[in-house]
């Protein structure tokens, strides 16, 4: 009987790595929930049953929320005579070590015992406990102990990432008391805070030593306004850096002379190597008539020459003489007016070249040009020379004003810290009598009004619970199961040809 178990369940397993490849259907799956219904149905009942009747005997919780922010608004100083160790600045981050000690102070034992004695979680509880029936006997040191180590697991202490909020919760049947648990932890806490980093006094010493600076500062800085007084200069850093200024923009002016003067004379050379390939005079006009009058006598003598030819044609032959001697006339009238339209009379005009005048009046400014900055030249190297002597001077009075500004920084830099140091100690006393402390109360717990899962969530857990539980117990006992579910299991496992296959039901 136990190899044939063994063989069911191999076969089952074969029919699971059948389905992992993809042969078996949604049918195939589903058949053993169809087939284990009793079972599907009697563990959903079981199991939903069973979450709502301990949600209804734990009765609604009511969870009530604080956030504490941990900033830096005190600064704490340290008493120390060192400038670099006097303050941490306000622009420093809070780093996450800082923020686990505050975790670690709100979880103290002190905390919580004072916690769980201001609202009374010590006290034993009316009716049925589970804790007095184990401990009749307990004292109330040991009922403080318990109630400080449930209250430690209770508390849910959270730092958000990335801020410095630090969340606390804390659940319970009674709204006013995770009211009361939160608003009383925020309380103690703070002042267990500024218990534990309050710096020691020492306001007189420091109070002395400001005195000391402070008399020190007044001589240096009567020795400085002597000095300004006695040299009639206020401040020789400043004039010797406009000095330099200066020198720096004639030294610019000085190299823009250079180039003027240079860019002149080429120009004079250029003008005058024009002026000997440019003439002085040029032609301003020039027209030109033809021999109007004489054409106009030309053409009126081969007219006639003409007239008498036809006269004469008309009476004699072309060999004629008279004819002749008029064809002749003609032709030499032609001539005549043919060389009278060749001939042009031409009148020119004469006037000073223009480009020759123009290079003339160019030599004339560029010349008068090459005389002023010249004359710039010589001033501005005569000016940067003066300029430059003056800042010697300057430099060598820098030198020694110097010296006194670094008495007079260092007398007050001491006194500045000192001073500071003074305040500082005077602040901590006042912060501490007032309670301001580097942690504050950004979201004040508040009485919690709607538990913290109603009846819709709990039914909805209930309900998925259920069908994971069934289902999975729907499966399970159909692998438990030995016997044969289908045809091909018979095939498969005892290689029996299955020739009708009738269901249990039927049968």
């Amino acid at each position: 009987m136990k190899g044939y178990q063994d063989t069911i369940r191999e076969s089952n397993s074969r029919f699971a790595a059948t389905a992992s490849a993809g042969d078996i259907s949604l049918r195939d799956l589903a058949a053993p929930l169809f087939r284990r219904q009793r079972v599907l149905v009697v563990v959903f009942l079981s199991v939903m049953a069973v979450v709502i009747l301990f949600a209804a005997l734990k009765g609604p919780s009511y969870t009530s929320l604080m956030a504490i922010l941990v900033n830096r608004e005190r600064l704490d100083p340290l008493v120390s005579t060192e400038a670099t160790t006097q303050m941490i600045t306000s622009s420093t981050p809070v780093t996450p070590e800082e923020i686990n000690s505050e975790v670690e102070l709100l979880k103290s034992r002190d905390v919580l015992e004072q916690v769980v004695l201001a609202n009374g979680l010590e006290k034993p509880t009316l009716g049925f406990s589970l804790g007095n029936l184990l401990h009749p006997n307990r004292t109330e040191q040991d009922r403080i102990a318990g109630a400080v180590k449930g209250l430690a697991k209770q508390l849910k202490i959270e730092v958000t990432t990335k801020t410095n909020l630090i969340d606390i919760s804390y659940s319970s049947p009674d709204p006013q008391r995770s009211y009361g648990v939160l608003k009383s932890l925020g309380e103690f806490y703070t002042a267990k805070h500024v218990a534990v980093h309050r710096p020691a006094g020492s306001y007189e010493f420091f109070a002395k030593e400001t005195q000391k600076y402070h008399d020190e500062l007044e001589n240096a800085e009567a020795k400085l306004r002597n000095f300004g007084r006695q040299n009639g200069v206020a401040a020789p850093d400043v004039q010797r850096t406009n000095l330099a200024l200066q020198v720096a923009d004639s030294v610019g002016i000085l190299h823009v002379a250079e180039q003027s003067v240079a860019a002149d004379q080429e120009r004079i050379r250029n003008d005058k190597d024009q002026m000997k390939a440019t003439p002085p005079r040029s032609s301003t006009a020039q027209a030109s008539a033809a021999p109007d009058k004489l054409l106009s006598d030309l053409n009126a003598a081969l007219l006639a020459a003409q007239t008498k030819r036809s006269q004469l044609a008309m009476k004699y032959d072309e060999s004629y003489p008279l004819v002749k001697e008029a064809d002749q006339e003609i032709a030499q009238d032609r001539a005549a007016i043919e060389q009278a339209n060749e001939t042009r009379y031409v009148t020119e005009t004469t006037d000073r070249d223009p480009t020759f005048e123009l290079l003339r009046e160019d030599i004339a400014k560029s010349q008068a040009d090459l005389a002023a900055q010249r004359a710039t030249l010589a001033a501005t190297k005569q000016s940067i020379q003066s300029i430059q002597a003056q800042m010697v001077n300057l430099d060598q009075q820098s030198i020694a004003q110097q010296d006194l500004l670094r008495d007079a920084k260092a007398d007050e830099s001491n006194y500045l810290l000192y001073l500071s140091k003074r305040e500082q100690e005077r602040t901590t006393d006042a912060l501490d009598n007032t309670r301001i402390a580097n942690v504050a109360i950004a979201v004040p717990p508040a009485i919690p009004v709607l538990p913290a899962y109603g009846w819709s969530l709990i039914l909805l857990v209930a309900v998925g619970s259920a069908m994971v539980t069934s289902v999975g117990a729907a499966y399970t006992a159909d692998y438990m199961d030995s016997s044969f579910h289908t045809p091909a299991q018979v095939i498969d496992i005892l290689g029996i040809p299955v020739v009708v296959g009738v269901s249990k039901k039927t049968a």
